[in-house]
């Protein structure tokens, strides 16, 4: 019931309760209500004692379920829910890492930690991952998850990285840094690029790759972890050059992959990449308002986090032509709109 409700438009478990009585009708067509509806006090106790690990085993199953778990690219990022702090027990906000079929556009899992408690978004990234089947997909994340462990766990899971190169790898940093600022070495290698014009700004991005790396050197960096990441098979370059109001500002971002991509594959995986900002933390803060999410007892943030990405699966997967914001709009209004989603669930 909760989940009807959030795709057509309920945010808050009195929501839930208010959609759940407005909405009985449609309801009763699909389920057994010998006591009516549940309250808004049993919806919040529901999520509250949860136990969030189960919660998100039924949401691998019903994201294999629907058939999505999608090819290529899995973008892997953290989100903190912002209002999800409890000052009154002492707690810090929650944060969500999440898998993101970038080709499908669909969430196929997520893992939640609190910082405050000794948890940190790489570990919690390296749970996550475990728990998938990556097999042929190329795993592509920021800076922060630049680590060998991490390189290692997806290579062993079947899997390819794409991963952002920082000051964080400052030994490899430097050295791909000097290697791409030659432009000796630029003019030999392949390259790719695009231009797009949106939002008042014109961007044209080029991309170099480097299957040579033979020159690359150093065993071993301060702290006593490779330099190099195993399984490194290409290097990568992207220059964007931005333009908006007259000015322009150039900036190069670098990436290390296990994958020998050519310099077309490497600008869409990386832009694919992107793609989980707006694809789907910018849809749940402005379409579900999860930044103002005030759900803070217990285990209600976490799952509430999960019941939202699955309200976005199913919204993503049925009537594509139609924008989400439309489709929760109009699964409120319409009977017939909302069984057109929520028929998937069968």
């Amino acid at each position: 019931m909760a989940l009807t409700a959030a795709v057509c438009g309920a945010e808050t478990c009195s929501d839930f309760a208010d959609f759940a009585v407005d909405r009985e009708d449609l309801f009763r067509e699909f389920l057994r209500l010998d006591n009516g509806v549940p309250s808004h006090d049993t919806f919040s106790r529901i999520f509250r004692l949860l136990d969030p690990a189960a919660f998100a085993a039924c949401f691998g199953r019903f994201v294999a379920d629907l058939g999505k778990a999608g090819a290529g690219v899995v973008a892997i990022d953290g989100k903190t829910l912002r209002r999800s702090f409890d000052a009154a027990a002492g707690r810090s906000p929650l944060a969500v890492v999440t898998a993101f079929a970038s080709a499908t556009q669909t969430v196929i899992g997520q893992e939640s930690f609190r910082a405050q408690e000794g948890d940190s978004e790489i570990l919690a990234a390296r749970a996550l991952l475990e728990c998938l089947d990556l097999t042929g997909q190329l795993v592509t994340a920021d800076a922060l998850h630049c680590q060998n462990e991490t390189a290692r766990l997806i290579l062993g899971k079947g899997g390819d990285y794409l991963l952002r190169l920082k000051g964080n790898r400052p030994a490899l940093h430097e050295m791909v840094a000097d290697y791409f600022a030659d432009p000796a070495v630029l003019a030999e290698l392949e390259s790719a690029e695009t231009a797009d014009a949106d939002h008042g700004r014109i961007e044209q991005r080029r991309a170099w790759v480097s299957h040579d790396l033979d020159w690359l050197k150093g065993t071993k960096s301060a702290c006593g972890e490779p330099v190099l990441l195993p399984g490194l098979a290409c290097l990568g370059m992207i220059e964007a050059t931005v333009t908006r109001a007259g000015k322009t500002t150039t900036t190069r971002h670098y990436h290390v992959s296990s994958r020998p991509l050519n310099a077309e594959a490497y600008l869409t995986a990386a832009r694919s990449h992107w793609s989980i900002e707006n694809g789907l933390h910018w849809v749940l803060d402005m379409t579900f308002d999860e930044d103002r999410a005030r759900s803070r007892k217990d285990h209600a943030p976490e799952n509430l986090a999960t019941l939202r990405k699955l309200a976005l699966n199913l919204l993503r997967t049925a009537r594509p032509e139609i924008s989400i914001r439309r489709k929760r709009k109009r699964s409120g209004w319409s009977n017939d709109f909302a069984r057109s989603i929520i028929g998937q669930m069968r």
